[in-house]
């Protein structure tokens, strides 16, 4: 939080006159410029890979250079933020983010995948739903029919998110020695749609993509519920 001016340069000029403002400089190396107005979205910023340069003026006054990384030849954009006074100052390390929590249909679609592990693969079988790991639960953890462990990540819309939180889940899992007995673990990319982007990652990692049909589950689940 502090009493700062911003003035950026680059395609095109912006100024922002002394005002209290709440400045973010986040680890991904991105600078975000936000009032109490405007809801979530700031009133600058500067997006990765930049630098972040701090100095004073000829006044004395602090100020922070931001500096954009520009192709050869090219003049890269500015972001300088003179500061008046910092009102408070703190640093806080996030970690790495568990991605956003399950909605209902996400959910559901869990459940329905975890009664019925083989409509994912021929031969998969549940282990543990909600596998804990350092970083987060994996959504099914299963063992194949040849006895190898396999991490199954369940998505209602498969996007290139979901491939890189079941590929950090996997790099933790494959160090393991109890899980690795068989040989690596291996993923599974579950989701009712996959995106192009998303599987052409999954396949280059060696992620298996598989499309579920949330409807047939359900469906398969009321036809055993009747026979009971």
């Amino acid at each position: 939080m502090a009493r700062c001016q911003i003035d950026y340069a680059g395609r095109l000029s912006a100024h922002l006159p002394m005002a209290p403002r709440v400045l973010m400089l986040k680890a991904d190396g991105s600078v975000l410029v936000h009032s109490d107005g405007g809801s979530y979205k700031p009133l600058n910023w500067m997006s990765p890979p930049c630098t972040v340069q701090e100095g004073t003026t000829e006044d004395g006054q602090l100020e922070w250079v931001v500096t954009a990384r520009a192709p050869k030849g090219q003049t890269p954009d500015t972001l300088r933020i003179l500061v008046e006074e910092i009102h408070h100052d703190s640093q806080h390390e996030l970690g790495i983010d568990p991605g956003l929590q399950k909605d209902g249909v996400e959910k559901h679609l869990q459940e329905l995948l975890a009664e019925h592990p083989g409509t994912i693969t021929p031969g998969l079988t549940l282990v543990r739903r909600e596998f804990p790991t350092a970083i987060g639960p994996v959504d099914l953890m299963c063992r194949d029919d040849g006895g190898l462990s396999v991490a199954v990540e369940i998505k209602r819309r498969g996007e290139i998110d979901g491939v890189e939180q079941l590929t950090r889940y996997l790099e933790l899992l494959n160090r393991d020695s109890l899980l690795t007995t068989k040989g690596p673990v291996r993923g599974i990319f579950a989701a009712q749609l996959i995106k192009p982007q998303a599987r052409t990652l999954a396949e280059d990692r060696g992620i298996q993509c598989v499309l579920v049909d949330y409807d047939a589950l359900r469906g398969l689940d009321n036809a055993e519920d009747r026979l009971f």
